[in-house]
């Protein structure tokens, strides 16, 4: 006789929830394992993601205004004449 795959797997058991008491001393067990910033290091990563996003806020811009332009001249140019 052969073992078909359903034979061959073990059947899975099911898994116990967390209680709430136990989820919380999880949860600050592994916030204290967690490397803080320090003050200097929170203030430069700030600086530089406030740059990032005023750097693609402008390029954004920049690409919006290019392309109403380009769909206005379009529509101006190749649009319908006005009677």
């Amino acid at each position: 006789m052969t073992q078909t795959d359903a034979d061959a797997k073990p059947e899975k058991e099911r898994k116990r929830r967390t209680g709430p008491v136990t989820f919380s001393k999880q949860v600050v067990g592994e916030l204290r394992k967690v490397r803080w910033p320090t003050r200097r290091e929170l203030i430069t990563y700030t600086i530089v993601v406030i740059v990032f996003v005023l750097i693609l806020v402008g390029y954004v811009s920049l690409l919006d205004f290019g392309f109403g332009e380009a769909v206005t001249w379009l529509y101006s140019t190749f649009g319908s004449p006005e009677a």
